[in-house]
């Protein structure tokens, strides 16, 4: 039996809903954004990287909830975004007034690093078309009722984009608990989101309303501490990847929000921006198990963008269809390890890729 049980495939159009921003990531390569010429372009979105993960990658069921501004540039991310095989049937189109005075489309400005330079993000995101988006711009009863959703995914950085999204994101995990589907929350903290909406504490109250409606967080230690108040920021064992550190916050955050049902961590130590040591530990409440991925120190980085959301996605499919705690958290721990080899935000890799690396399958060539 599956980790976590999920209405009959059969009784859902989708495998996966998310609800979350999409932008534009313009890369610069091994260039500063300061001094390129040239950008690759992305779709770049924290939420929709795990749905499309499902899609693309694992051959599932799925759709995307999201808002974009009615104009050329939001045409450009309906025409990438097709390529994710999700359902774009919930996604709205607000009109353009030419300038972006009211509504736009973000935009992601995103260094990889390399060495001691980090990578780096700027985001262009202010009053953007999701940020705006209601409850009721959206067929809720079509989602989650008629057609039927098994697992819902959002997050912190959806929540965070506006007073308005905090509101919507509430809004669609209690519609989606109430159909009964699994609803996942990705703590995500992003700093720049919430020092104009009130700095931590908004961050903290936002936060844990939201995680005291779900079945499934995750996130890494900052996370965590910042956004759920667990203050282990300070703890110095955090710094050296105490496991049993790690345990203890997570048991706290299992005491304090009841209906959780599992706990996905990510681990990082940060050798330099393209070498990290990599690893993941998991919870489930269900006979109180914890379980840690392999370890893989030295791992060399590509393009660390999106290793969080890669791990979500393939942690999530692993609580969703297999039956061991420990070969889910290999799962997502091998799909953010391969998500990182490869540049762009999204997982290029496949569920057989995943199944291999998360078996221990070494990085000799296959021919």
């Amino acid at each position: 039996m599956p980790l976590l049980q999920t209405k009959p495939a059969a009784s859902c159009a989708y495998d996966i809903a998310a609800l979350g921003e999409v932008m534009l990531r313009l890369d610069p390569g091994f260039n500063r954004v300061r001094t390129t010429r040239r950008f690759d372009v992305w779709d770049s979105g924290a939420e929709y990287n795990v749905a499309r993960a499902f899609a693309k990658g694992f051959g599932l069921r799925g759709a995307l909830v999201s808002a974009f501004a009615d104009n050329e540039v939001g045409r450009l991310l309906e025409d990438i975004i097709l390529s994710s095989k999700l359902d774009l049937s919930f996604v709205q189109w607000k009109p353009y007034d030419g300038i972006g005075a009211n509504t736009r489309n973000g935009l992601n400005f995103a260094e990889r690093g390399i060495g001691v330079r980090g990578a780096l993000g700027c985001v262009d995101r202010a009053n953007t078309a999701i940020s705006q988006l209601r409850p009721q711009d959206i067929d809720l009863d079509e989602l989650f009722v008629r057609r039927g959703v098994r697992w819902f995914h959002t997050g912190g950085i959806m929540a965070g984009l506006s007073e308005q999204a905090a509101q919507t994101t509430l809004a669609l995990i209690r519609a989606a608990k109430a159909s009964g589907a699994v609803v996942s929350y990705d703590l995500n903290y992003r700093p720049t989101l919430w020092k104009v909406r009130g700095g931590i504490q908004t961050c903290r109250e936002v936060n844990r309303a939201c995680v005291a409606e779900v079945d499934v967080v995750l996130g890494n230690e900052e996370d965590f501490s910042v956004c759920l108040g667990l203050d282990t920021a300070a703890d110095e064992s955090f710094r050296h990847l105490d496991v049993d550190a790690y345990k203890a916050m997570v048991r706290r955050a299992a005491t304090q929000f009841p209906r959780l049902q599992a706990v996905g961590v990510t681990l990082r130590q940060v050798v330099s921006a393209t070498v990290n040591d990599w690893g993941a530990l998991a919870w489930l409440r269900e006979g109180d198990r914890f379980a840690e991925a392999t370890w893989r120190p030295g791992m060399e980085v590509f393009d660390r963008l999106g290793g969080g959301d890669s791990f979500a996605s393939g942690f999530c499919y692993g609580l969703m269809y297999l039956d061991d705690l420990t070969t889910a958290v290999e799962y997502g721990a091998a799909n953010g390890a391969l998500a990182q080899t490869t540049p762009g935000d999204t997982t290029t890799a496949t569920l057989a890729e995943v199944a291999k690396l998360a078996a221990g399958a070494s990085a000799r060539v296959t021919r």
